[in-house]
């Protein structure tokens, strides 16, 4: 399993709009329907990746504690399905309702919104504010395979709650790690 760092995305950066379709629901929803009264999360996950299937039981909780907060919760797979068919519509709502997503699991079959949000890797967490400008780019915790540290979301929940407590999110984040995005032919990084 290749390890691969999220890019970090400038802080300040404007949410680039999108409309894809929710592969649960199989309506096209767009950001701007989705987005939160107080933040948005926006993750790029996928059901095939070790780093991803680490983190999944925080990721449920995470979309059952904060929605009722203001901050709504988006999850984006980009990976090719050709090379990947574990992470093909039809299996992403399988997994979804498996697991209890109480967030939309979209899919981004041309790759558009993982470049243009410059996503490098699943999992990678982006968080915007009510204005959908980047407060925060970064890890869900310490945790990953196999290093034995439990798995909280302790990064990202820190940065979900100075918002709602309206404190400075700490500038110095950490870039994710995981599985890099399973790109088409035609895109290489």
């Amino acid at each position: 399993m290749v390890q691969t760092p999220s890019n970090m995305m400038p802080l300040g950066t404007q949410a680039s709009n999108f409309c894809l379709p929710d592969t649960v629901s199989g309506d096209d929803l767009s950001l701007q329907e989705l987005r939160g009264e107080v933040a948005t999360v926006i993750m790029f996950i996928c059901n095939h990746c070790p780093f991803v299937k680490h983190i999944q039981e925080e990721l449920v909780l995470l979309g059952q504690e904060f929605p009722s907060k203001g901050i709504n919760i988006i999850a984006i797979s980009s990976n090719d399905v050709e090379s990947h068919p574990d992470d093909s519509p039809e299996k992403m709502k399988t997994l979804a309702e498996s697991l209890g997503y109480t967030y939309p699991y979209l899919y981004d079959e041309t790759q558009l919104v993982a470049q243009a949000y410059d996503a490098t890797c699943t999992p990678d967490f982006f968080v915007f504010d009510k204005e959908l400008k980047c407060v925060y780019r970064g890890q869900f915790d310490d945790s990953r395979p196999g290093n034995g540290i439990p798995v909280t979301g302790k990064d990202l929940r820190n940065a979900l709650d100075a918002i709602l407590s309206g404190k400075a999110i700490n500038p110095n984040q950490i870039p994710s790690i995981g599985c890099n995005i399973k790109w088409k032919d035609w895109k290489k990084y």
